[in-house]
This record gives C-alpha cells, sequence and structure tokens, in this order.
C-alpha cells in the first residue's frame, strides 16, 4: 500500500506490505525495497467487476505466497536492470 504526497502521484512518502504491514523503504520518493506491486483492473465475470485492486507484497511474503501455489511460477533470469 502506497501513500503519495498531495498533489503528486509520482512521489511516494509512504509504503506498507499489504501481508504483514511492514514498513518498505522509502527515500526521495522512491521505493528502495523489493516489492511486487500489483494493481488490477477487474472486468466482467468476476466478483469484483469494474472494481481496480492495487497492494505491495515486500519479499518475504512473497516468498510464503510463492511457496503456495500449486503449479510453480515460471522465473527467467534478466541480464540487465534499469
Amino acid at each position: 500500500m502506497r501513500r503519495y504526497e498531495k498533489g503528486d502521484s509520482n512521489n511516494v512518502v509512504q509504503a506498507m506490505c499489504n501481508m504483514c504491514g511492514r514498513e518498505i523503504k522509502i527515500q526521495n520518493g522512491l521505493v528502495l525495497d523489493g516489492v511486487l506491486s500489483i494493481e488490477y483492473k477487474w472486468g466482467y465475470f468476476s466478483d469484483f467487476d469494474g472494481q481496480t485492486h492495487s497492494f505491495d507484497i515486500c519479499q518475504e511474503c512473497y516468498k510464503k505466497l510463492e511457496k503456495s501455489f500449486v503449479i510453480p511460477i515460471d522465473k527467467e533470469n534478466t541480464n540487465e536492470m534499469l
């Protein structure tokens, strides 16, 4: 979950993991920890028609979530990161 500077949706002032509540490091409006950020706009034929869900998950919670998957995720290494 992210909170932005009033009137500036690019400048993050606070971020927390939605699963465990841990505060995520922020410096100069940028997230400094590895975080899975999801924003999903639900469409028709879902239980959430017309809703947009946004959340952040820290690395530790993501590891726990990944272990719970019945089908393993696909992983690919990236040589260059921007």
